[in-house]
């Protein structure tokens, strides 16, 4: 990462923009003035002393409300849970190992259980792009600080596209890494088989050093390449999908081409979205959740609806459930014998009203899940790349990867970056900087 001064001035510039922006796009629970510049300090100090602090040395990093930082209060979003940590999770101990400054805790869906950040408790996340639209979910906090130039970093969870959802709807990097890359002690479960923790970013520079730091992967790039790429089928032609995100999607299809990569459809047959995603999850969120339910705690609304869903699965339908993931997990490697990589649309659409359920004649969740959820099922790895000149907030393409190719996606993503086919913009400042706090 570019120097861009000192420990203590970067924690401070981000703490000003977190608080400065706090009143009108809510983007933290809490963010940790005292405790982030103290750190700063000795970064610096070290740094002085000629000591190596690490590649992330005096960033400023916000990390997502239910990963346990010790000392600091996890509320998971929710109206009850405000636990002191009384540890703190392998990813956060890495990132710091290698020189990160936590600056605060984002604001989420609640418990993490959906895809816009209206948080009942705590107030919805606002998109930075346009005020009245969602950051998306669940990690909706994390993305709009990358948005607004508060953090050139956050970390999220991903069990059903809740890194890359909130990443294409503000227009940052969303990485979802192969299940189990990173650690998930010390982050609060949704659904312990297929969660994933995850970075965002503002750049893709940014993503790997987050990515290398949390998973402490030490892969070698690999050289530059074409790729034969994929476009699943039917997942792809049945999408409930917007205009503008297909031009932007098939726009950046011929791009690709143009780079000396072979890009055509693949029949992916059976891997469409279906009901079974609900099914496959039920048994374990309605687990994490029973004893709160059963001492009769306060939910918001819509996540008190999704968990009697998913206490409502019958045996017989995780049974099913569980061998439709095997299908799907067949079916993502059948299509890796024959490609190296997959593209589809990270979101099906460009922004969700905040209040509104539904995104045309459909409920938000089907349409900006549509293309990321099945990816948790099959466990691979995928990464959110905004796709400049497509509109603001931007559209967003996500490439998936074979297992544990996290690497190879970065890279590929910075040939699309040097092509300036994806890259960054940051959300204009005029829709940041209204509102106090």
């Amino acid at each position: 990462m570019a120097d861009v001064g000192s420990a203590v001035e970067r924690v401070e510039r981000a703490l000003r923009l977190a608080h400065a922006t706090q009143g009108s796009i809510n983007a933290f629970i809490s963010i940790d003035d005292e405790r982030a510049v103290e750190r700063a300090v000795e970064i610096d100090r070290r740094i002085e002393n000629g000591e190596d602090v690490g590649p992330l040395a005096g960033v400023p990093v916000a990390l997502k409300d239910l990963i346990e930082h010790e000392g600091r209060v996890t509320t998971n979003g929710s109206s009850f849970f405000a636990e002191v940590a009384k540890s703190t999770a392998s990813c956060v101990s890495r990132l710091e190992g290698a020189g990160a400054i936590i600056v605060g805790r984002t604001n989420l869906h609640e418990w993490a259980f959906g895809f816009n950040s209206e948080n009942e408790h705590w107030g919805p996340v606002r998109n930075p792009w346009d005020l009245s639209t969602s950051a998306g979910g669940s990690s909706g906090g994390s993305a709009a600080a990358v948005a607004a130039g508060i953090t050139p970093i956050a970390i999220g969870t991903d069990t059903g596209g809740s890194v890359r959802v909130p990443a294409a709807l503000c227009g940052v990097y969303g990485l979802k890494v192969t299940y189990g890359r990173i650690p998930l002690d010390g982050v609060f479960p949704l659904v312990s088989s297929i969660d994933t923790v995850g970075p965002l970013a503002d750049s893709l520079e940014n993503i790997e050093l987050a990515y290398r730091a949390m998973s402490q992967d030490d892969d070698t790039p690999p050289e530059p390449r074409s790729f034969r790429i994929g476009i699943p089928e039917p997942w792809y032609q049945d999408a409930p999908m917007e205009d503008d995100i297909a031009a932007a999607f098939e726009l950046a299809i011929t791009s690709f081409r143009e780079l000396g990569h072979e890009v055509h459809p693949i029949e992916m047959p059976d891997a469409v979205p279906s009901r079974q995603l609900i099914d496959a999850i039920g048994q374990e969120v309605t687990a994490a959740h029973r004893e709160y339910r059963a001492r009769g705690e306060r939910y918001g609304s819509s996540v008190a609806a999704r968990i009697e869903v998913a206490e409502s699965v019958t045996p017989e339908a995780a049974d099913a459930a569980r061998d439709w993931q095997a299908l799907i997990r067949s079916r993502f490697a059948d299509a890796f014998a024959i490609v190296d990589l997959l593209v589809t649309p990270s979101c099906a659409a460009r922004r969700k009203v905040i209040g509104e359920d539904d995104i045309g004649d459909k409920s938000h969740r089907t349409v900006v899940s549509y293309f990321s959820a099945l990816v948790n099922h099959a466990l691979h790895p995928a990464l959110a790349l905004p796709i400049l000149g497509s509109g603001a907030p931007p559209a967003s393409v996500q490439v998936i990867g074979p297992l544990r190719s996290e690497i190879t996606l970065i890279e590929f993503g910075k040939t699309l970056d040097d092509a300036e086919i994806t890259g960054f913009t940051p959300a204009p400042a005029n829709s940041t900087m209204t509102g106090g706090g």
